[in-house]
């Protein structure tokens, strides 16, 4: 029986210690990510909170910092998959919604208005998108009016009111000005 004791005390030492160097490396990853995020190299903050949520997924925070760090790398899509996934831990933080508004409409425009190809063979020419990518994009602006929205109904009154209002109002503008265009 004392042998079985020592040997679940060992086991239980064992699992406490490795939690509590874990959550150290889950703190150091974090805050490594916030001094790259200062100096404005995004895609090392991403990679440490990546390694972060490695170590530790239930940190919505990282999922949100995580998705602050894409947006600010211009990507996007990492942005929605990592802002949407704090959500499903915390559906409560408000924060999460607008964040993920503002990836999904600037994703959208991004797929409308790719950047310039620099090809010897034609003068700077500009890629035209696909019916596809434009039906993408009014799937992505309609998401993002419904977070932006959902964003409001959280947060009343917020200090930037206004700009959300306005990105709400342009997103709509755009679904309603080019959706028809796209479904036909």
């Amino acid at each position: 029986m004392k042998k079985a004791l020592m040997i679940a005390s060992v086991l239980l030492i064992a699992v406490v210690s490795t939690a509590c160097i874990n959550n150290m490396a889950v703190q150091e990853l974090n805050n490594k990510a916030a001094e790259y995020m200062q100096k404005g190299d995004y895609e090392s903050a991403m990679n440490r909170l990546q390694a972060s949520l490695d170590l530790d997924s239930t940190m919505y925070e990282t999922y949100y910092n995580l998705g602050i760090a894409a947006i600010n790398a211009k990507k996007y899509e990492k942005a929605i998959e990592a802002l949407e996934g704090g959500i499903k831990l915390n559906p409560d933080y408000t924060d999460f919604y607008y964040s993920l508004g503002v990836a999904q409409s600037s994703l959208a425009d991004e797929i409308l208005e790719p950047e310039v190809e620099e090809d010897e063979d034609k003068a700077d020419a500009k890629k035209e998108p696909s019916e596809e990518d434009k039906t993408k994009a009014v799937e992505l602006k309609k998401q993002a009016v419904e977070n932006l929205t959902k964003y409001l109904e959280k947060n009343p009154n917020p200090e930037d009111k206004e700009t959300i209002e306005e990105l709400i109002s342009e997103s709509n503008s755009f679904i309603n000005g080019d959706s028809s265009k796209v479904q036909e």
